[in-house]
């Protein structure tokens, strides 16, 4: 039996890579989250989320920042409770960049990386970089708002070859998933 679709209410997107070798300059990813209004999906964020920091209104929530890969588990973890997230905002989207301070890096070049969407104990996508290896920053999905202002996950790598973090971060949204 089945119900009417909910949608993503609250949701989780991991990071994880693995440490760079000793002596080496360290590996350094992040998540980075752009809310756009429903008025204007591909315009000008309303606001990022990134390194330590949270959306102003609290929905969005970079919760882990690691600069070296290491630990247990995902290194980087950014919570979106959509289901607060105010009715003007339609569109979420996530990527992740590479810091670029110790010479170009691409996600070839860094090992064991993954980015995993769930919600709750389900998870909803992973992928591992592998489509956008030569790439210094990708695009790995976008939340938007459908129907009955619940809320869909696009998944979908979309890489970019030269975008250090912050020319990504002008570049993130503009085009579609």
């Amino acid at each position: 039996m089945s119900g009417p679709s909910k949608g993503i209410s609250k949701a989780e997107v991991g990071l994880k890579w693995d440490p760079s070798p000793l002596g080496e300059p360290d590996h350094d990813l992040d998540l980075i989250a752009a809310t756009f209004r429903a008025a204007d999906p591909t315009g000008k964020p309303a606001y990022l989320v990134h390194f330590d920091s949270r959306s102003p209104d609290g929905t969005i929530t970079l919760n882990r920042d690691s600069r070296t890969g290491q630990g247990f588990g995902y290194d980087e973890v950014m919570v979106f409770e959509l289901d607060r997230l105010a009715p003007e905002y339609g569109r979420v989207v996530i990527g992740v960049t590479i810091q670029q301070r110790a010479g170009r890096k691409t996600f070839g070049d860094v090992p064991g990386t993954l980015v995993r969407f769930a919600e709750g104990y389900d998870e909803l996508a992973r992928d591992d970089f592998s489509a956008v290896a030569g790439c210094t920053a990708a695009t790995v999905g976008e939340f938007v708002r459908v129907e009955a202002g619940d809320w869909s996950l696009r998944f979908g790598l979309r890489g970019y070859e030269d975008a250090d973090p912050r020319v990504y971060a002008s570049l993130i949204g503009r085009d579609t998933a």
